[in-house]
Order: structure tokens, then C-alpha cells, then sequence
């Protein structure tokens, strides 16, 4: 019978008739108001910059990394130094100037970035660049395309990669180095390359 028992008490009238019970719960407030206090948490250095918004400061377009090239007795003039080529473009104005025979059929066809279709006049091979003190031999692929008239040639990553090219973009710098020595190019202007040299960047090939 007593199981069954059932009391309606207030809780002021809990806190008032049972002293235990008024004790537990001014425990249990005065440890909710401990939790509450202050405390001190070291933040991450990438956590501070993200809330106190110090980001890195936007500079300002350095231009495109060209550098001097000569072939044999020409002086070629300005190549663009582009990373996302996988090969080294020659316009066919440039290659017959040069006078190195006619180039070797090629069944490599390319799609721009425009997602175009274009066939190469051929491949013309061991090419001897002199870029500096350097003497590169590099492959080239004969495109007939607008060429820009100081910047004609552009490099990809094949002869980049050939003089381990380093690209210090902050610092404006173009660094080859090969076989222990070094070769530094600055940049100090923005060269304005026709809309044409966009859709150069080739996305595939196929051979």
C-alpha cells in the first residue's frame, strides 16, 4: 500500500521541511556557477589570424616569367616560361625564320583550352637553346599561331623541368639552375600577351 503513496510538494516546501534536500541543491547551484567562470583557452597561431583577419597582404600582379633565349645566331627574344604546358610551342613564322630544315610530321593533336581542336605543322627535336651560360637542347612543336612579337616561344614544364626552374613569384624572381650553376631573371614589368596565348594552354594531347 505505502508503494502507491503519492505526495504533491512544492519545492519551497521540499526546501523548507528537508533540510538535506535544500543543502543538495545550493551545491548544485554553486557548482553551476563554478562551471560558468572564465577560462583562459590558448588558440592556435592559424586560429588567432583567422579572428583577428591577418592575412597575408594581396600584392600586386607580378606579369608573366619570361626569360631571354637565343637559337644559334638569333636572338629569339622573350620566352614565356608557362607550367601548365606539357610541351614547347614554336610558331611557324619563328621556325621558318630560324632556318632548321623542314620539321618531321607529327600525329600529335592538340585541344586548347577553348576546347578546340588544332593539328601541329610538325615537331622539330634537339633544339639548341642558350639561355644564359646555358646550352639546353629541348623538343618543340611547330604551331602555326599568333605570336606575340617580343615574347614568341613558349616553354612548358619538359625544359623547365631539364634546368630545374624555380618560380619565386613574391620575390619576382625566375631562378635556373643546372649542373651546380645558377642563372637569375627579374621580372619587372607586365608583358601584355595577345588573348591568343590564353587559349595555348593545352589541356590534352594526343599522340
Amino acid at each position: 500500500m505505502l508503494s502507491q503513496v503519492e505526495l504533491n510538494l512544492s519545492l519551497v516546501d521540499v526546501l523548507r521541511e528537508i533540510p538535506k534536500y535544500a543543502k543538495y541543491i545550493k551545491d548544485i547551484v554553486a557548482n553551476k556557477k563554478r562551471l560558468t567562470a572564465f577560462e583562459t583557452v590558448a588558440l592556435t597561431e592559424y586560429c588567432t589570424s583567422r579572428i583577428q583577419k591577418k592575412f597575408p597582404k594581396t600584392l600586386k600582379d607580378p606579369g608573366s616569367f619570361t626569360m631571354p633565349i637565343r637559337i644559334g645566331e638569333v636572338d629569339v627574344g622573350q620566352t614565356l616560361c608557362d607550367l601548365g604546358a606539357s610541351i614547347n610551342l614554336m610558331p611557324l613564322l619563328v621556325f621558318s625564320q630560324l632556318g632548321l630544315g623542314g620539321p618531321r610530321p607529327t600525329t600529335v593533336i592538340l585541344q586548347l583550352a577553348d576546347r578546340s581542336i588544332v593539328h601541329p605543322e610538325g615537331v622539330i627535336k634537339d633544339v639548341f637553346l642558350q639561355i644564359e651560360k646555358f646550352i639546353i637542347p629541348a623538343d618543340f612543336i611547330i604551331l602555326d599561331y599568333e605570336a606575340d612579337e617580343h615574347v614568341p616561344i613558349i616553354l612548358g614544364r619538359p625544359l623547365l623541368s631539364t634546368t630545374d626552374e624555380v618560380i619565386k613569384v613574391r620575390e619576382e624572381k625566375l631562378i635556373l639552375e643546372f649542373d651546380n650553376v645558377e642563372a637569375i631573371f627579374n621580372v619587372n614589368k607586365i608583358i601584355q600577351l595577345p588573348s591568343y596565348y590564353e587559349d595555348l594552354a593545352i589541356i590534352w594531347m594526343t599522340v
